[in-house]
């Protein structure tokens, strides 16, 4: 049973925009938090952003801060990315994730399959 589906990512220039978008099951999206993770090549996966569903409060790594924007639409049970000023060091696989804590990832229980994102200078 699929947990997690991301969609959304492709390849833009620099400057550019993506949404990025995680489709959750009922019981995954009652998880503590969900976030977004990316690995690039040769470099270990860092969390990007998340947040803790029940409360909202939010993550945000200095990469990306005042730049990216997570945000979660209950109704539909989806996770959102708005990935705005894009630059090419945000090249890299993007996760969706979901588990009682976020972290370094070891508190996820559950990954989704990854979507591509490219940014071109």
């Amino acid at each position: 049973q699929v947990q997690l589906v991301e969609s959304g990512g492709g390849s833009v220039q620099a400057g550019g925009s993506l949404r990025l978008s995680c489709a959750a099951s009922t019981s995954t999206y009652s998880s503590t938090c969900m976030g977004w993770f990316r690995q690039a090549p040769g470099k270990e996966r860092e969390r990007v952003a998340s947040i803790y569903t029940g409360v909202g409060t939010t993550f945000y790594s200095d990469s990306v801060k005042g730049r990216f924007t997570i945000s979660q639409d209950n109704a539909k049970k989806t996770l959102y990315l708005q990935m705005n000023s894009l630059k090419p060091e945000d090249t890299g696989m993007y996760y969706c994730a979901a588990g009682r804590f976020c972290g370094d990832g070891s508190g996820i229980s559950y990954w989704g399959q990854g979507t591509q994102v490219t940014v071109s200078s």
